[in-house]
């Protein structure tokens, strides 16, 4: 069985931002609409998974904040045109046959990083849609990132590409498990988490891959053969611990709804309808083509 698990958010302002100026006749935006139907249907083409959800931030875990309490602070605040269309969104998600889940005060990545964790252990399949680095540290045989992203296809004529290991040794420099490692250490800048000065990325996997991992780089930073990064290390040492919590994704949420009840049932009526409403011609007559095929399929009547 393949699980696939979508990151809301990082599709809606995606999708705001690819498409820009697109209006309905009374000039109210749609493009952050149009754009992620659109790509969600792709992934759903694409990867034709046994069950899938749309996977909501629900504000920020209170250990994380505790230690950093200017986590996430130096994000812009959300566009004014697009606040209406997440609304508008989020009610589309079910329509389209998806579940749209959340839970309080817990990011997206976490409840992803549960879901993904609960499926593998029951031998399933997991493709995580997303752009969170955090999430790389989840990807092994079982679990694999979806990307579109041209830098990440293997030939142009490519529709997708499925990350893995070997995608995550040539980027970071180390095995998936040891993102978290890279990521104390280096820090993270788009979630205001700062890292030890003078360390960057190659320098990070350096090390790490030399000592194996940052526990025991922390255990004996004597053993730092280089004077000038035992320096660093030792006097950022308070800083690295509490960025690997920060960093470190939670693996054992309560489930908002068993991921063996995540089956995909598009509501093709009242999704025909809402497309129709918001003066997607194209898109309204190829959803409505889809459903008079599985309707067809399914021995039933017309439905438009």
């Amino acid at each position: 069985m393949k699980l696939l698990l979508v990151d809301g958010h990082y599709y809606v302002y995606r999708s705001f931002f690819a498409i820009r100026e697109l209006t309905n006749s009374r000039g109210v935006p749609t493009n952050a609409i149009y754009g992620f139907v659109k790509v969600l249907r792709k992934m759903l083409r694409d990867l034709r998974p046994d069950f899938a959800a749309v996977i909501w931030d629900q504000g920020l875990p209170q250990r994380r904040t505790e230690l950093q309490p200017a986590y996430k602070q130096t994000r812009t605040e959300m566009p004014e045109t697009m606040r209406p269309q997440l609304a508008e969104i989020r009610e589309l998600v079910p329509l389209l046959g998806l579940r749209s889940l959340s839970l309080p005060d817990t990011e997206a990545d976490d409840l992803m990083a549960s879901y993904a964790c609960a499926a593998r252990a029951e031998g399933h399949e997991v493709v995580l849609a997303t752009n969170d680095k955090d999430l790389f540290q989840l990807v092994n045989t079982s679990i694999r990132v979806y990307s579109t992203l041209k830098g990440d296809l293997a030939t142009p004529k490519d529709a997708y590409a499925l990350l893995g290991e070997e995608y995550v040794r040539t980027k970071w420099g180390v095995e998936p498990a040891r993102i978290a490692d890279i990521l104390a250490l280096v820090g993270d800048s788009a979630d205001n988490i700062p890292g030890v000065p003078g360390m960057g990325p190659k320098r990070a996997a350096a090390l790490v891959n030399e000592h194996g991992c940052l526990e025991t780089v922390l255990a004996d930073p004597a053993k730092i053969a280089n004077d000038g990064i035992r320096k660093r290390v030792t006097d950022a040492r308070e800083l690295i611990e509490a960025n690997r919590e920060m960093v470190r994704l939670d693996l054992d949420l309560p489930l908002p709804v068993p991921f063996g009840e995540l089956q995909i049932r598009p509501q093709y009526e009242p999704l025909v309808e809402r497309l129709r409403g918001f003066e997607f011609k194209s898109l309204t007559e190829e959803v409505a083509a889809e459903a008079a095929r599985e309707a067809k399929q399914a021995g039933q009547g017309e439905l438009f």
